[in-house]
C-alpha cells in the first residue's frame, strides 16, 4: 500500500519540521478568505465600494502580478523543498530561497493579494491580513526549529536573507 506523500515528506531526515496545525490553518484561513471575498464582492457588497473607484484597469493588471509572482515563488519553492531529497541536511540557500526564506509562504501572501486586487474587499482584507499575521508565526516557529537543527548556519542565513521582502537586507 502507498503511504501518502504528506506522510513520506514527515518522515524525512533533511526536514526540519513544520507547526502542528500549520496545514489545516493554512486551509481554515483559504477557505475563510475565499468565501468572504465571494459573499462581499458579489453578493452582500457591504465592503467593495473601493472597486467603484479603481478601475479595472488598474486592478486586473495588478491582480496578474501578483497571481505570476506568487506562483513561481510556491511552485519553484515547493520544488526545493520536497522535490529534492538531499543526502546530507542543510539550510536551503538556491533558489527562491536565497531571496526570501519563506518564499512558499510569501507565494499564499501573494495569491490573496491577487484576488484583492482584481475585486477590493475590505473585509476579505481583514482575513487576509489575520492570514499573513498566521504565517508569520508559522515562519517564525519554523526557524526555531531550523535554528536549532543548523546553530550558526542559519543564525547566519537569517542575517543574509530577508524574510519577506527580497532585497531588504545586505550580505555580509
Amino acid at each position: 500500500m502507498r503511504r501518502s506523500r504528506r506522510h513520506e515528506n514527515h518522515n524525512r531526515d533533511d526536514l526540519a519540521g513544520e507547526y502542528r496545525w500549520g496545514d489545516a490553518g493554512q486551509m481554515i484561513f483559504a477557505v475563510l478568505f475565499i468565501l468572504v471575498w465571494i459573499i462581499d464582492t458579489f453578493i452582500l457588497k457591504f465592503t467593495s465600494f473601493l472597486n467603484d473607484i479603481v478601475p479595472v484597469a488598474v486592478r486586473a493588471p495588478l491582480a496578474a502580478v501578483f497571481f505570476v509572482f506568487s506562483a513561481i515563488l510556491s511552485f519553484r519553492g515547493l520544488g526545493i523543498v520536497f522535490g529534492e531529497v538531499r543526502e546530507t541536511p542543510e539550510v536551503i540557500r538556491k533558489g527562491v530561497f536565497g531571496l526570501v526564506r519563506h518564499p512558499i509562504y510569501l507565494g499564499e501572501i501573494l495569491l490573496y493579494l491577487g484576488f484583492l486586487s482584481l475585486n477590493i474587499s475590505l473585509a476579505a482584507a481583514v482575513v487576509w491580513l489575520l492570514a499573513t499575521c498566521f504565517l508569520h508565526y508559522l515562519s517564525r516557529y519554523e526557524e526555531r526549529l531550523l535554528t536549532a537543527r543548523f546553530g550558526e548556519d542559519y543564525r547566519r542565513y537569517i542575517r543574509e536573507v530577508p524574510m519577506w521582502i527580497p532585497g531588504t537586507k545586505r550580505k555580509r
